[in-house]
């Protein structure tokens, strides 16, 4: 099956979303940018055109997607210059590490507004056209961080965790309507968003997560078009994501387990060191 000829990605002004709509482009199909920033979808309308994009092929528009009825409004845009969507690609998402007893609350608040309720907003907007035409293709980016806590990033894991909850349900209620409900889960990415994560990153989380170098953004978008051309309903990156996606409550048991060893070992060496 091809893909859709005109696709919303949400998100879209960069990082994935945006390496997603480059190639879209490249096929020649049109795609419609939802973010918060008119400056960013100005500069990344004008990136796609440099491309060899026509100006047709290209819509932009600025709505949050934590606000349903802006995010309506924002879609009915994209549709009257881009004609009927036939496929959503939910990729807007933020991420705030802190430890939960240290962040306030609303920024714990924001990434499940944005993370969890602002995709559920996003499908809301084109969900009901695409179940009475039958036809409709949907992809929400959640993340590798879906399968396992991660200290510090106790909203985040949470917001992308329910994600797949979500994806799971609802594609049950899509399918027989012809409607065609995936989710993908990107390990970290290179993108702009993760630079300024970066950061603010708990010690704790490194030692958790280890050394894995970040995907590049341009091959975990090539690795979404790929299972969304393909039709599946999950799409993963590298082996330990493939394995952790089949087996996390198994293993995360193992995985806190060392954590938690790995940071005693430390407390003590940092004791012994503290002490010589």
């Amino acid at each position: 099956m091809s893909f859709p000829k005109h696709t919303i990605i949400t998100g879209g002004s960069s990082g994935i979303g945006y390496a997603v709509a480059e190639r879209l482009i490249r096929r020649g199909e049109r795609v419609s940018l939802i973010a918060r920033d008119l400056v960013k979808l100005q500069q990344a309308r004008d990136g796609l055109l440099a491309l060899g994009a026509t100006p047709q092929s290209i819509s932009i528009v600025a709505a949050d997607v934590i606000d349903q009825r802006r995010l309506d409004e924002a879609v009915a845009e994209c549709e009257e210059s881009g004609g009927v969507a036939s496929a959503l690609i939910a990729s807007a998402g933020i991420v705030c590490p802190q430890f939960f007893d240290q962040q306030p609350a609303d920024d714990f608040d924001r990434q499940i507004r944005t993370n969890l309720l602002g995709v559920a907003n996003s499908v809301r907007a084109v969900y009901g056209p695409m179940r009475r035409r039958g036809y409709g293709r949907i992809m929400m980016v959640s993340s590798g961080a879906a399968f396992v806590g991660i200290p510090g990033y106790a909203a985040y894991c949470a917001s992308k965790a329910a994600l797949r909850a979500f994806a799971s349900s609802l594609r049950l209620e899509a399918r027989p309507a012809g409607v065609r409900v995936s989710i993908c889960f990107p390990p970290d990415t290179e993108t702009p968003q993760l630079q300024a994560e970066l950061p603010h990153r708990p010690q704790a989380a490194r030692l958790f997560m280890g050394q894995a170098k970040p995907w590049p953004v341009d091959k975990v978008a090539e690795r979404i078009l790929a299972g969304f051309d393909a039709g599946r309903d999950e799409v993963n990156f590298g082996l330990l994501l493939h394995v952790l996606a089949r087996t996390s409550p198994a293993l995360e048991p193992l995985l806190q387990s060392l954590y938690l060893w790995r940071t005693a070992k430390a407390t003590d060496t940092n004791l012994t060191d503290g002490s010589s």
